[in-house]
């Protein structure tokens, strides 16, 4: 089976203040770190320069919420990969349920946005996920399977390309699928990786479950054969227990 190094991701999603980011920020510093445990956060905009900054002498790495899929242009209040990439992002997250949700953001979009995060050099960190309504049809791998499919960039390298799974209905709710059901999933995405890129790719590619995760289930979660880490939300917003992840 391929080593793949645990993405322990916080997705700050519209939060924080220039006085929240630095003492979350000094917080994260005091984590010792683990052996083949690589720690993310993805401030808002605002902030992603500071927290560079805050960060730039330790191991944890700078990401960003999403991208444009153009490197410049007339996009007012849109971000180019490359600007984030100058300011010392190596990731940024595309398709969050919420940017779908609310920017009417589609899977063609998705893909644009990580093949603009693979030319400006960074990894996407591509997302997918089931409503509840889905879910409860039975069409949680028809309808994740589907949404990865016309999300991926082809020729994306293992090293580029991060996808998450997270199921719609779970985030920020505390409600989570049983183990079972998330190892299910993310093998079937496992599968789909393979089958496009080849068994090396495939099963090179880090796989996050989202949706809930905290330090009283992440150790389950992510000792699952396909679980590679988490992309974590409110969880992240607390230094304590964005660490108290890591560590598990």
């Amino acid at each position: 089976m391929a080593q793949r190094t645990t993405l322990i991701a916080g997705n700050w999603k519209m939060n924080a203040s220039g006085e929240m980011a630095e003492v979350l920020t000094d917080g994260l510093k005091a984590w010792a770190g683990k052996p083949g445990v690589e720690m993310l956060v993805c401030p808002p905009f605002p902030y992603l320069g500071p927290v560079g900054a805050m960060i730039a002498e330790s191991d944890i790495k700078l990401g960003a919420q999403t991208c444009h899929a153009n490197a410049s242009g007339a996009h007012t209040g849109d971000v180019a990969a490359e600007m984030l990439a100058d300011l010392g992002c190596s990731y940024v997250i595309v398709g969050h349920s919420e940017r779908r949700a609310d920017h009417g953001e589609t899977d063609s979009d998705v893909c644009a946005q990580a093949e603009a995060a693979h030319r400006a050099g960074l990894c996407a960190i591509v997302c997918v996920g089931e409503t509840e309504a889905e879910r409860d049809e039975g069409a949680t791998l028809s309808v994740v399977t589907d949404q990865l499919a016309g999300s991926l960039p082809e020729g994306s390298p293992a090293t580029s390309l991060v996808v998450a799974y997270e199921p719609v209905w779970a985030i920020g709710t505390g409600r989570t699928p049983t183990n079972n059901d998330v190892q299910d999933v993310h093998a079937a995405i496992r599968g789909l990786l393979c089958e496009r890129f080849g068994n090396e790719i495939g099963n090179g590619v880090r796989l996050l479950y989202g949706g809930s995760m905290k330090p009283t289930n992440a150790e389950g979660l992510l000792a699952l054969q396909d679980v590679d880490g988490g992309l974590i939300g409110g969880a992240s917003l607390k230094a304590e227990d964005f660490i108290g992840i890591a560590d598990a």
